[in-house]
């Protein structure tokens, strides 16, 4: 009743993910403020619809009962960037800034730097520009802005790169715009694209300065991305602070799996923005809810006055990104009843009624803000209502139950106080569900992650399905857990496959199987329930299934018959 207008900016940044990835797989927990729970939720892709009305993004609501506070409801609120094909992306003006100071010699910094921008390089055409500027104890200009069709000459400019002196950051990046500026592409994508570990030690080293400095070139129309690479010197809130004043946005790179993603599978998102300063206003009904809190955001959140104020920066959201917002609900007659009072004395609605009289069952309407991307002043998209629901999350979209999932992991490795009933089994076991459509192992890879927390909390990992089976009963049966590198490339088999084109964790398949088996080609698409799995050749290693889409040479007719003879048995999670 007070304050029933929540606004917040939105965040496409990934980098708090991939960091806390590299400290789990390390071996240990992240540090609580480095876990930014909306980075870690839109680091995956959600199958938001393609916008079909002509705004840059789409728009979808959910609701159902938060499941580790089952009085409470969980809403999420979703939108979809335009898909932009490979083939139509507008031509970019990018100009590289290569932070080659001493503290960038580790070959998790500046060696991975040059692996990742060859990834992109060989993304670029004769209608791209590409310049490198480079900076340590001073700043220089290392490559005048080339054609992309020109890469043997850009790959020579990266190979030669090297690292040595002290840190001038400011001074690169002044350099840096003035030459994006110099070869501006009207109608184009003109980004500046910084890799560093973020020390900044001679020049403008203060952050207030330096956002200033940042916020002045973002007026010139030369948007800013900021990718953090290495451990030591990592400023994470620094990186994070230039990327939304430069109009751009954040990630970590802690590998070349996660450059070929952000350089090469998702380039059109990295680069081309199609909508800034978009702002999100949710404005809820005091007939139905008490209180709610938004998950995640916390340096994100705006004035309510801020909505309409168009000189109020904001984030921007990049060609096929989705950006997903949380919120837990707390429902009007629960927060009455928790605050001593009695919930029949008031006026509360908690149907969900088709009708639109402002006491209709409605929780909250969405209400959106956004600039074009070179454009001033704001546009005002539709709203979008969200109803009262009891659907359990369980009987949800499958998306929303592993964002959900996703955001109790992050509040549980944060300490939350609000993280509720669930724990990280339950976390698990709801990502688990998902990964049917798990598209790039993205998902496979987080409950790997959530296995490793619970390994370093000293939580037992059993499936509990297992523990029915009387061969199972003792952990000590099972078969030793292969890292994720050897475990694919045993399921090579000698080098036999390649092309990986899904994996698929199935533990109670041990019973049937140990802890390896050549399974063959199958020509099927159904297992375990699951009917979208691709054709191809399966290897079991336990605990998982891995599908490959090519063999060095084809299965002979009698390896065949004798996989399909095999699957031919009664158990439920062997391929039928």
């Amino acid at each position: 009743m007070e304050q029933p207008l929540s606004t917040f900016s939105i965040d496409v940044d990934t980098a708090s993910y991939a960091n806390t990835r590299r400290f789990i797989q390390q071996g240990q927990l992240p540090p609580r403020n480095a876990v930014r729970i909306e980075e870690l939720v839109n680091y995956f892709r959600y199958d938001y619809p393609e916008p079909t009305d002509g705004s840059p993004f789409s728009v979808s609501v959910d609701v159902a009962t938060c499941p580790w506070e089952p009085q409470h409801k969980l809403a999420r609120v979703g939108l979809k960037a335009r898909t932009i094909a490979e083939n139509k992306r507008p031509a970019t003006n990018l100009v590289f800034l290569i932070d080659v100071s001493g503290s960038m010699a580790p070959e998790n910094k500046l060696p991975l730097v040059k692996q990742a921008l060859s990834v992109l390089v060989s993304k670029m055409g004769e209608d791209d520009q590409i310049a490198i500027v480079t900076y340590a104890g001073e700043a220089g200009l290392k490559l005048n802005s080339t054609s992309g069709s020109q890469r043997n000459i850009i790959q020579q400019a990266i190979d030669s790169l090297s690292s040595g002196g002290s840190t001038n950051g400011a001074a690169g990046i002044q350099i840096a715009y003035d030459t994006a500026i110099r070869s501006f592409i009207k109608g184009g994508a003109n980004r500046v694209i910084l890799c560093t570990d973020g020390d900044f030690n001679v020049g403008v080293s203060d952050d207030n300065t330096l956002v200033e400095m940042i916020q002045e070139k973002a007026a010139s129309g030369v948007f800013l991305s900021v990718f953090g690479f290495g451990m030591d010197n990592l400023k994470d809130a620094k990186l994070e602070k230039l990327a939304d004043k430069g109009n751009g946005n954040y990630g970590y790179i802690d590998g070349l799996q996660e450059a070929r993603k952000v350089f090469g599978e998702q380039l059109s998102g990295t680069l081309i923005t199609v909508a800034k300063d978009v702002k999100l206003q949710l404005e809820f009904s005091n007939a139905t809810v008490g209180a709610y809190r938004l998950i995640g955001y916390e340096n994100r959140v705006l004035a309510a006055r801020d909505f309409d104020d168009d000189t109020k920066d904001a984030g921007e959201i990049g060609a096929g990104h989705t950006v997903t917002a949380l919120y837990e609900i707390v429902p009007k007659a629960v927060w009455l009843t928790q605050a001593g009072l009695n919930p029949k004395k008031f006026d509360i609605v908690e149907k969900n009624v088709d009708d639109n009289d402002g006491a209709d069952g409605r929780l909250f309407t969405v209400k959106l803000r956004h600039k074009l991307p070179d454009a001033e002043t704001s546009e005002r998209s539709m709203d979008y209502a969200a109803m009262n629901s009891d659907i359990q999350l369980s009987d949800s979209n499958v998306d929303f139950q592993f964002a959900a999932a996703v955001a109790s992991f992050g509040m549980q490795i944060r300490d939350s106080k609000f993280r509720g009933q669930w724990t990280l089994q339950n976390v698990l076991s709801t990502a688990e569900a998902s990964l049917a459509v798990d598209r790039n192992g993205e998902r496979t890879e987080f409950t790997d992650l959530v296995r490793g927390v619970m390994r370093i909390k000293g939580e037992s990992i059993l499936d509990p399905r297992l523990t029915s089976h009387p061969t199972m009963a003792n952990p000590a049966d099972l078969p030793a857990e292969l890292s994720a590198g050897d475990a694919r490339i045993k399921a090579t088999v000698d080098g036999k496959y390649r092309r990986l084109l899904k994996k698929i964790e199935v533990r109670n398949d041990v019973v049937t199987y140990g802890d390896f088996r050549e399974f063959g080609h199958w020509d099927e698409t159904a297992y375990s329930g699951h009917s979208d799995l691709p054709t191809g050749y399966w290897v079991w290693v336990y605990p998982n299934w891995y599908i490959w889409g090519d063999a060095a040479e084809s299965p002979g007719s009698e390896s065949v018959k004798e996989a399909e003879g095999t699957s031919g048995t009664s158990s439920p999670n062997k391929i039928p």
